[in-house]
């Protein structure tokens, strides 16, 4: 299947070229379609351009995650520690799912008795699973901050190749257009400890493949078929990335035939047959999963409250510098950064983008496109009420009209919108160095230009000074985004006890180990990582999940029982309550319930208090190896 190809008709004088559209063959309609003698890109041969741009990219992935390699066993995101250990947790599940062929939607060696639905939390098993081999010869940490670096370094390399093989000439501009795409200071903000939000490598080429749909010259069976399995592919990474993909899909598709009405018109049939053989097969494929998400054990309808819903973008996040970028500073977080970073794309680039926009959009396609995909997504992304600056202001924002419980809509949270505005700068950016790349230079007039010389030479004579400066703009816009190694903090390593497989005779089949602190959203952090870097070889009791609750809305966590209740306080307050035997009791029904054979009593900052207080619950422990036990 050939490669379309950018067409080369719009260089010639029938528009500026300094500011021509920049299309692709998949518009049949347009000069240069299918069949018009146009010359075919190789499929696969990458050039040396190619080639650097993905080393680069790589070494960019590197420098992300440098803290990590200093030492890798111990060391986890000082932004989101907790979610850190979660994705090392989810990585030993995919090793421990391959090595024990288990049924990876479900685990129940975490929230034991009851389990999780991976399907319903954020499981990225389209790449646990794959890299199972890793996780059992190296480790999750170190699969962890491998997939990171390189789920950056690849979505980056997507986007270049869908830019320089769909929408732009210059390599130099899709390079800058990637870079932005797969480091985004959204983007980056997320590898503190959230790499489902840095595996976007699929999403470039999904919508590569929905502008391809229908074109003259191509089959659309294969089309859908190949939509089909990138979006099945895709729900086992990241099901929201995906639902925004799809939105921003819908606004371009609009967008273009609202402009181009006879164009997409000619292409309507073959687009909605290829669509809809995509949309079966990747039905077909995730039916089951999808299903499990919904209806399986532990799953959930919408979460509590809608908890999500009041997280919108601030106004004021737009132009400000983002903590991980050369140029940021951790202050700004106390103020307007207490949600999430998704824009904070510093002024200097809402600047350029404004003005390239400006020169854009009355010329190019791609621009217009970009327009409306930048204010749909902008006003979308603020939210029930409009933030400024850290506060509520007293307008409402967009989301104050929409219910919290549609329909997948219930799930979504405001200010990730403002991802896919993230990726239309990026593809603004690779645009309008695009532009400047072919501005002629010197006052001569492009190659080809007949009729339209006199317009082109002036074009060129512009470009003495618009190219120079164009390029120096773009330059200082980006360059204080360049993304800074993620801040990481110590953790210590699980207890000697736990690592030599000192637990496993006080640990018979069917029974658990209770660590102490038990596992929650808020404490035992340490604890959770007993069980990832073990290989999940012991079931535990609470966890870091979404379950359902009695109403079967999700909630973070496993409902807190009287013994875990006891223990949070304690470590709260720093001192043990009063004691009653109805305490006892319930401790006992507890450990019951959870199926236990030991409890584990580890090197803690509130060891001794916590220790008192299980010995004023289970009597006096016993000193085994580095750990307090007390075997029930």
């Amino acid at each position: 299947m050939a490669v379309p190809v950018v067409d080369p008709s719009l260089n010639s004088d029938s528009a500026p070229v300094d500011s021509a559209p920049v299309e692709t063959r998949a518009e049949s309609t347009g000069p240069g379609a299918a069949g018009t003698g146009t010359p075919r890109r190789p499929r696969w041969r990458p050039a040396r351009a190619d080639l650097l741009a993905i080393g680069a990219y790589v070494l960019l992935g590197v420098l992300v995650c440098l803290n990590y390699w200093g030492d890798v066993e111990h060391r986890v995101s000082s932004h989101l520690p907790t979610d850190h250990s979660w994705f090392e947790w989810l990585f030993a599940h995919g090793a421990y799912s391959v090595q024990h062929l288990e049924n990876p939607l479900f685990s129940l060696r975490q929230n034991a008795p009851d389990g999780v639905n991976m399907m319903a939390n954020t499981s990225l098993l389209g790449a646990t699973l794959p890299l199972a081999p890793v996780t059992l010869l190296f480790g999750p940490q170190v699969t962890y901050a491998l997939y990171l670096g390189g789920a950056l370094a690849a979505t980056a390399a997507t986007s270049y190749w869908m830019l320089s093989r769909h929408l732009v000439r210059s390599r130099a501009a899709a390079f800058l257009g990637g870079a932005f795409l797969g480091f985004a200071p959204g983007i980056v903000h997320h590898a503190n400890g959230q790499p489902n939000f840095v595996s976007n490598y699929l999403l470039p080429l999904i919508v590569a493949r929905v502008l391809l749909l229908g074109a003259a010259g191509r089959s659309w069976r294969r089309d859908g078929v190949a939509l089909g399995l990138l979006v099945a592919y895709q729900i086992f990474i990241n099901e929201e990335m995906l639902l925004l993909t799809a939105l921003a899909c819908l606004v371009v598709v609009l967008a273009y035939a609202t402009q181009r009405p006879r164009a997409a018109w000619a292409r309507a049939r073959g687009f909605g047959s290829a669509l809809g053989l995509g949309g079966a097969l990747a039905l077909l494929l995730t039916a089951y999963p999808i299903w499990f998400q919904f209806n399986g054990p532990q799953s959930y309808r919408g979460l509590q409250g809608g908890v999500f819903h009041n997280w919108g973008e601030d106004l004021v996040a737009f132009v400000t510098f983002a903590r991980d970028t050369v140029a940021g500073d951790e202050a700004v977080e106390k103020t307007i950064g207490l949600t999430e970073q998704n824009t904070w794309f510093g002024w200097p680039l809402v600047l350029v983008a404004l003005v390239a926009l400006a020169l854009l959009v009355r010329r190019s396609l791609a621009a217009r496109i970009v327009a409306v995909l930048l204010v749909v997504f902008t006003v979308a992304s603020i939210g029930p009420v409009v933030r400024f600056d850290g506060a509520e202001t007293t307008i409402d924002g967009p989301w104050a009209y929409i219910p919290d419980d549609l329909p997948l809509v219930e799930m979504m949270m405001p200010t990730r919108l403002a991802l896919v505005v993230a990726a239309a700068v990026g593809v603004l950016l690779a645009l309008a160095w695009d532009a400047l790349a072919r501005t002629a230079p010197n006052g001569v007039a492009p190659a080809g230009t007949t009729a339209g010389a006199a317009k082109a030479g002036t074009a060129g004579r512009a470009g003495r000074w618009l190219r120079p400066v164009g390029y120096a703009a773009l330059a200082l816009a980006v360059l204080p985004l360049v993304p800074r190694p993620l801040p990481a903090e110590r953790i210590d390593p699980p207890p000697h006890f736990i690592t030599s497989g000192g637990w496993r005779p006080y640990v018979p089949a069917g029974r658990t180990l209770v660590p102490v602190p038990i596992p929650s959203n808020v404490h035992g952090l340490p604890t959770l990582r007993w069980s990832a870097l073990t290989g999940h070889e012991f079931p535990i009791p609470g966890g870091y999940f979404i379950g359902p609750n009695p109403d079967g809305e999700g909630v973070f966590g496993a409902p807190n029982r009287p013994i875990s209740t006891l223990i949070y306080s304690t470590m709260d307050t720093g001192t043990v309550p009063p004691l009653t035997e109805e305490n006892r009791r319930q401790a006992a029904e507890d450990l019951r319930y959870w199926k236990a054979s030991v409890v584990v009593l580890g090197a803690h900052p509130r060891e001794a208090v916590l220790r008192e207080l299980m010995t004023a619950l289970l009597g006096p422990p016993q000193r085994v190896d580095d750990v307090w036990l007390w075997r029930v």
